[in-house]
């Protein structure tokens, strides 16, 4: 059992030097008075200028006490003002800002190559951002990832959450991190753009033989005539008839998977004046209102999507025994034989040896485009294999990045959980904005009786419960307790609710972040297992 014992961090000085203050304030006095004074001099030029002009009277701005050259040089002392009273804004922030704090900050270990604008989420000093540990004062508390294969061993018992930074979290142990309590967060949507416009792409690339003319002109037209100029663009324009592609406009697109990336492909083709056909079997309320209603059709089985699309775009979820070889060669001789396959979700969904099968039958003549590679169907000139480009957008990579830090942050800081694939979504507010004293987030396993014993426990320490809130998700349970006043011994009780509830995997304190002793990072974390 490893217990994370407080630290003693300095406490953070959110005072301005006196001097400072009383010059910033007397010169702050200045402003106010001068601007006071010629803010009443134009309203009361404008009020007889308006006067005047309502009698349809024309006279010089010097007939209400001022020529144009004085409100020239009014107006530039104005601006002069309005600098200098941005510049005191600036320099007189408000207490608690990062580069006023000095006290222990939450370590972020990062692998791979994280953007930075992702990375600037962070506030300096509240937080330290590193890929090597040893640069920490102290362990990692959260790990921050994109496509690095995670192994169990390298997370360590100091860290309280894992976040991808993109959808898929294959590379990311998560039925062992649930095991060991750890919220394992990804960033849905993040790519979605990115990933609708590859498919946006991919769709043209079914359609219109560009791949293939492409590498013609190149292998073929370009050795044949010898790089001579007049004779490639004969055999350009000659050789078009080879490439005779058709249209998307009016065909069918059967989307499988209706989420972030599904519902903005149903949107984009829909513009371009497909027919859609669509089938979720776990269609969430939050996705269903992003879809365009009538304009497309919902069914309830995929065979009745895979009878009438002319292209089948995949966006679900790889699950094992669930969704691995969902098209298959069964559900495959239920498409039309010279369906389109785009597959840009996972390439387990794709059942690749009953693909090549029916290409070598010649019982299915259409393009399978992904950007994954596939053992059976390795240099078919059917299969048209793209580099793993979905979310390889600098856009989507920012977007992820500064998704997976501000959950990162609200976890830390609030206990809330969101876009969590193995814990269940709890929206918290700050220890502060709720008016509690102190927040115990406990993770548990999902057994009868445990919420009940810890109760009885906390009441057993007399301590009172100003609310509780309880959520569970598949074998995980998540209890957050607020109080209404701290524990004299907090970690003490911890330890020893640890002892009275084997059932608890985890426990933190929170309160007010970084202001508080139990809002220091690092400090307050109970874990029953250790690998250190």
């Amino acid at each position: 059992m490893a217990s994370i014992a407080p630290t003693n961090f300095a406490t953070a000085s959110f005072q301005k030097k006196s001097n400072s203050n009383s010059a910033i304030h007397s010169r702050s006095i200045r402003i106010q008075t001068q601007f006071s004074s010629q803010k009443n001099a134009i309203l009361q030029s404008n009020a007889k200028f308006g006067a005047l002009n309502s009698r349809r009277h024309v006279h010089k701005i010097s007939a209400v006490g001022m020529d144009a050259e004085s409100e020239i040089d009014m107006l530039t002392k104005m601006l002069e003002l309005a600098k200098a009273r941005k510049t005191l804004d600036i320099a007189s922030t408000t207490p608690g800002d990062a580069d006023e704090y000095d006290g222990g900050a939450f370590n972020i270990q990062t692998f791979n190559a994280i953007s930075p604008v992702g990375l600037n989420k962070y506030p300096k000093g509240k937080y330290k951002i590193a890929e090597d540990v040893s640069k920490f004062d102290n362990h990692p508390m959260a790990i921050m990832l994109r496509s690095h294969k995670l192994q169990v061993e390298e997370v360590l018992p100091t860290v309280r959450c894992i976040a991808r930074c993109g959808a898929g979290t294959n590379n990311i142990p998560v039925a062992k991190m649930t095991e060991l309590g750890i919220p394992v967060f990804n960033t849905p949507g993040a790519n979605a753009n990115a990933v609708k416009e590859l498919v946006i792409c991919s769709l043209l690339l079914a359609s219109r033989g560009i791949v293939e003319g492409h590498n013609h002109v190149d292998n073929v037209i370009n050795v044949e005539e010898n790089n001579d100029y007049e004779k490639i663009s004969k055999r350009i324009e000659k050789d078009k008839s080879m490439f005779v592609g058709q249209e998307i406009t009016g065909k069918t697109l059967g989307v499988i998977g209706l989420g972030q990336i599904g519902a903005r492909v149903v949107d984009a083709a829909l513009a371009l004046g497909m027919h859609v056909v669509g089938y979720d079997p776990v269609l969430s309320v939050d996705a269903a209102l992003m879809l365009p209603g009538s304009r497309m059709d919902n069914v309830d089985s995929l065979d009745a999507l895979l009878k009438v699309s002319d292209y089948i775009t995949i966006h679900s979820p790889y699950i094992p025994g669930v969704t691995h070889h969902m098209l298959n060669a069964a559900t495959l001789k239920t498409c039309k034989p010279n369906v389109h396959i785009l597959n840009f979700a996972r390439g387990e969904i794709v059942d690749g040896a009953s693909v090549k099968a029916m290409y070598d039958a010649g019982s299915l003549t259409g393009k399978y485009i992904s950007d994954f590679s596939d053992p059976d169907l390795m240099g078919h000139p059917r299969h048209i294999v793209l580099p793993h480009l979905g979310a390889s957008t600098g856009e989507a990579e920012e977007n992820s990045a500064a998704m997976a830090a501000d959950t990162i942050m609200s976890f830390l800081e609030t206990g809330s959980i969101k876009n969590s694939v193995n814990f269940p979504t709890v929206n918290l507010k700050r220890s502060t904005d709720a008016g509690i004293a102190a927040r115990l987030c406990i993770v548990n396993k999902n057994e009868a009786g445990v919420l009940g014993d810890i109760t009885s426990f906390l009441g057993d320490q007399n301590i009172n419960i100003a609310q509780q809130i309880n959520v569970s998700r598949g074998d995980i349970a998540y209890t957050v307790i607020d109080m209404d006043s701290v524990p004299t011994n907090p970690d003490q009780t911890q330890l020893e609710l640890q002892e009275a509830c084997p059932q608890v995997i985890s426990s933190r304190w929170i309160a007010d972040p970084f202001h508080t002793e139990l809002g220091k990072p690092g400090t307050y974390f109970q874990v029953s297992w250790d690998n250190l």
